[in-house]
């Protein structure tokens, strides 16, 4: 089979399901797996799919953004793992900034109660941060209810207020070229701003957000220290040659 009809045929299944496993591609085209993981180097370059452990999938839309209800329910496992090591980075003395994303939400049962400061724009970290006695901040702005995340004008004048030992963010995509991206421009700035006012910065994301392109640019790779669950080797080598990157097994 010519290498065309081959991506075709790889296009075509993307199609049919959202995610493909390297498996089912070799059974369809009759080709060896070596191959296989050629051809999708080849079209996630040409930006046609993205490659994941074991397989590929389908590409969101750039302007596509679930609900914190919807994302609190994917990836659990993953999203616990790779939060709770996040959460031992944290020291006591530390002031840190978290941000809404579904991922940091699950930091919250892990991190350190005595001696830390957190500053948040998340509505959902409330309860949990307020029921362990964790000294809190709330960022002032717009409440914006798809994401439960404070935005806009004011949220920004009221981050200038304060400095971070520790940012921790939560991002829609992960690219070797376009870095972290987030599907609206205004919590891209929240997250900018942050980052800008940290001494060292966190990116949380499961596998599923690498290779993603999402509309509004947050920062290049090397802004931030990426913390992940697992990966291909293949997949891993694209960003760790760019930035620090800690993969949790979970």
């Amino acid at each position: 089979m010519l290498t065309p009809e081959r991506h075709q045929l790889i296009l075509q299944k993307i199609k049919e399901k959202p995610t493909v496993k390297i498996q089912e591609l070799v059974d369809l085209t009759e080709a060896s797996e070596s191959t296989i993981r050629r051809d999708l180097t080849v079209l996630e370059e040409g930006k046609f799919l993205k490659r994941v452990h074991g397989g590929a999938a389908r590409l969101r839309g750039k302007l596509q953004e679930p609900s914190m209800v919807e994302k609190s329910a994917k990836n659990l496992q993953e999203k616990r793992g790779i939060a709770q090591y996040a959460a031992s980075l944290v020291e006591e003395g530390d002031s840190i900034y978290l941000d809404a994303g579904s991922t940091i939400l699950e930091m919250l049962n892990f991190l350190p109660a005595k001696d830390i400061v957190v500053v948040t724009n998340g509505l959902m970290h409330l309860p949990h941060l307020l029921e362990r006695n964790i000294e809190t901040y709330v960022i002032g702005g717009y409440a914006k209810p798809k994401t439960n995340a404070i935005i806009g004008r004011g949220a920004l004048a009221s981050l200038e207020q304060y400095r971070f030992d520790k940012c921790f963010l939560g991002v829609n995509g992960v690219h070797p070229h376009s870095g972290y991206t987030t599907p609206d421009q205004e919590e891209a700035m929240i997250k900018q701003k942050a980052i800008s006012l940290s001494r060292e910065v966190f990116v949380l994301a499961d596998d599923t957000k690498f290779s993603e392109i999402a509309f509004a640019k947050i920062a290049d790779l090397h802004e931030a220290t990426i913390i992940t669950n697992t990966l291909d080797d293949d997949i891993k080598g694209q960003y760790s040659s760019k930035t620090s990157i800690k993969v949790v097994t979970t």
